[in-house]
């Protein structure tokens, strides 16, 4: 393939600033930013009311979405401060919120003395604060239904501190969690806690001992009390490297597919209860799996698991640290070719990433002849195994040229293919 073409993704950038003072000082900034599958807006504030010096929220909202169903907030950990707004851009889990009616939130907390014990409980303002960003967001954005919509809720070290800290303020809000390699011990829960999925995973045993022992401690505080909760131990990795959203992803999949509310309305207080007949146990020595009935050990000693598809995949992630995707991605669409001059077409076509595993690349055909790959090399967009962070965030417009003579009859086609090299079927050029 010649001439390929690399320019930003970002059809437009839209800066509208805006600036209020509360009674309590509160400074709220925001702007708004149009990319191609939706809008995000960014929203700052800062209030002597909170033990941190501002927080900033990245929000990615999914286009032709008329009314959402959740939030997920992807919150980081310590000393990853600036990272957050990543998880907004991530073409991955904007397929996931284009499916589930998602707002996605990428979280950083600021602290002028570099220390997330200032941000890491929900009472040091950083559960307000989210608050108060999602209810401005829902106003400016026409969506004032993220006021009250529940929240899944994902956290990394210091982050998945937070996650837990939340459940202990604000369970009746929270769909469910995922912690990665929390840090540190919240304390007790209230009983509204153990009615929330919750899904702890840690390495180890070598260093970082307080984070994974904190996933130890907590699952048996929160399963030993009935709690839905399982763990998931990697051995093999440690506390900075996990490819955890191939577990995480379909995990908050089946707890929205059991809790979200069938009545329709945005209300935190509609969700439903866990079904316990489709619950599964896992054995955390043998990592065998169970219907939840069947168990022949102590059941609150096992990690729980809301269905039999979460099972499976939680026995492959301990025993070899990753799920392996095994269906192909979704085919590209709005394909287009404009004749450019009597040797060369531009190629045009918009893609959603597969929700299991993202994009790695497009295939170029000319009838059934592959003839190039989009990018040339690497991938068109990836993310690190440490802070979960998508890159690049700004990504090459799906736009190249193509060698084709005005007399040449041949059919053009593209296709895309996931980070385990599954290939979707081939959209034809009209």
């Amino acid at each position: 393939m010649s001439n390929l073409k690399s320019t930003s993704l970002l059809i437009a950038i839209f800066i509208m600033p805006f600036c209020a003072v509360s009674n309590n000082n509160t400074i709220v900034n925001y702007s708004i930013e149009e990319v191609a599958n939706g809008t995000i807006y960014v929203i700052l504030q800062k209030s002597n009311r909170y033990t941190f010096d501002s927080a900033r929220y990245t929000i990615f909202i999914p286009a032709n979405t008329p009314e959402l169903q959740s939030v997920f907030v992807h919150q980081h950990g310590c000393t990853m401060e600036g990272r957050g707004s990543a998880t907004a851009y991530d073409v991955q889990y904007q397929a996931f919120a284009k499916k589930w009616k998602l707002a996605v939130v990428g979280a950083d907390l600021y602290s002028a003395k570099g220390n997330c014990h200032d941000w890491r409980n929900a009472e040091s303002g950083s559960g307000e604060s989210l608050i108060k960003s999602l209810q401005e967001i829902g106003t400016q954005s026409g969506h004032p239904e993220l006021a009250t919509l529940p929240w899944l809720l994902w956290g990394h070290s210091g982050g998945g501190y937070w996650a837990l800290s939340m459940l202990r303020m604000y369970p009746e809000r929270i769909l469910g969690i995922f912690g990665y390699s929390p840090a540190f011990e919240p304390g007790a829960y209230p009983k509204a806690a153990l009615k929330v999925p919750v899904m702890m995973r840690h390495a180890g045993p070598v260093g970082d001992a307080c984070c994974w022992q904190t996933s130890i401690k907590e699952f048996h505080k929160l399963r030993s009390a009935g709690g839905y909760t399982s763990i998931a131990y990697t051995p093999y990795q440690n506390h900075n490297f996990s490819y955890v959203r191939y577990i995480a992803i379909p995990f908050f999949e089946a707890v929205m597919k059991q809790r979200l509310s069938v009545i329709a309305g945005p209300s935190y207080t509609a969700m439903r209860n866990m079904d316990s007949t489709k619950a599964w146990l896992g054995d955390t020595v043998s990592y065998n799996i169970y219907k939840a009935a069947a168990y022949p050990g102590k059941k609150l000693s096992a990690a729980w698991l809301p269905d039999s598809i979460t099972a499976t995949k939680w026995r492959e992630y301990v025993i070899t640290g990753t799920v392996i995707d095994r269906t192909p991605p979704p085919a590209p669409y709005d394909a287009q070719i404009r004749r450019r001059h009597n040797v060369t077409i531009e190629l045009t076509w918009k893609a959603d990433a597969d929700i299991e595993s993202g994009i790695s690349h497009f295939n170029i055909y000319k009838d059934n002849q592959l003839i190039g790959r989009f990018p040339n090399a690497g991938a068109y967009q990836q993310f690190d195994t440490n802070g979960d962070d998508a890159y690049p965030l700004q990504l090459p417009e799906l736009r190249t040229d193509v060698t084709l003579l005005w007399n040449d009859t041949a059919k053009i086609s593209v296709s895309t293919v996931n980070h385990f090299g599954l290939e979707s079927a081939r959209t034809m050029i009209p």
